[in-house]
């Protein structure tokens, strides 16, 4: 019986590898190109020989665009964005997981039903209200459509959930009003499904590139997604360039998942326990 468990463990092992390794292989392919000289990015078979690694596309792509502008940006509008998500999917979950009252299923399948629809169909809408109020080419442009999260309102409703409403009733006797029992106790409580939807998040705005791209065309505001197509029209000829740029732009939100990963685990299982 233990040796066919081992068996199977080797098995899924092999398995779990063999699909990493596909999975990662773009990867470990655009960093290859990155480090490799422009003469021996295409060469077949291909040779990796250590003493001619260079760093020179990196450092190419600070030279030709305004990249750490753009990292500065980017993080700017995620970080920012990401903190109110938080903030307005905790209230809401909030009221929708301890407040009783008539209509709260029908504007729970509202919001969900917000996660249904594709976000390309709503930036024409978007574009034009943000035009009205003179928003275009600011941080508010960019930050503003990222507010609020139906998904992080969804998810953190359903770690709410988890926790038993007992303690809001002995709260409540106590005298604890709303707001300190969502902050004191609450919120504490929910820092895996925080944590998690915070990663999540980041990495969804970080990876934003239509959006960014139709609100702004100034430098001074403009993400480091759209630093890449920069560098295409740049140097149209040197994949080098444009890998090491895409490996730059992918660093931060590989650790933050490296940092974040257990949290992520945590706040998925235990958000999915209960419905």
């Amino acid at each position: 019986m233990k040796k066919r468990e081992k068996l199977k463990n080797v098995q899924l092992l092999i398995l779990s590898t063999l699909i990493a390794l596909i999975i990662c292989f773009p990867i470990f392919y655009i960093l290859y190109i990155s480090i490799e000289p422009p003469s021996k990015v295409f060469s077949y078979p291909p040779q990796f020989s250590l003493s001619e690694l260079t760093f020179n596309n990196f450092v190419e792509v600070f030279n030709l665009t305004p990249f750490l502008r753009f990292i500065v940006n980017s993080l700017i509008v995620a970080i920012i964005s990401c903190l109110l998500q938080v903030i307005f999917a905790c209230t809401a979950a909030f009221a929708f997981t301890f407040y009783n009252y008539k209509v709260k299923d029908i504007l729970f399948l509202i919001v969900l039903a917000t996660i249904m629809i594709p976000a390309q169909t709503i930036f024409i809408g978007n574009y034009l209200i943000i035009r009205s109020l003179g928003f275009l080419n600011t941080y508010i442009a960019l930050i503003l459509p990222n507010a609020v999260s139906a998904f992080g309102i969804f998810f953190i409703r359903q770690y709410f959930k988890t926790i038993p409403v007992e303690f809001f009733e002995a709260a409540k006797i106590e005298g604890c009003s709303n707001i300190n029992y969502l902050v004191k106790i609450l919120i504490p409580l929910s820092k895996p499904a925080i944590g998690s939807f915070l990663i999540y998040s980041f990495i969804n705005i970080w990876n934003q590139y239509m959006w960014p791209l139709l609100v702004t065309d100034k430098d001074e505001v403009r993400t480091v997604q759209l630093g890449i197509s920069m560098l295409q029209a740049a140097e149209q000829q040197n994949f080098g360039l444009i890998a090491a740029g895409v490996i730059i732009v992918i660093l931060p939100t590989f650790l933050i998942f490296l940092l974040g990963h257990n949290q992520l685990v945590k706040g998925l299982m235990a958000g999915a326990l209960k419905g």
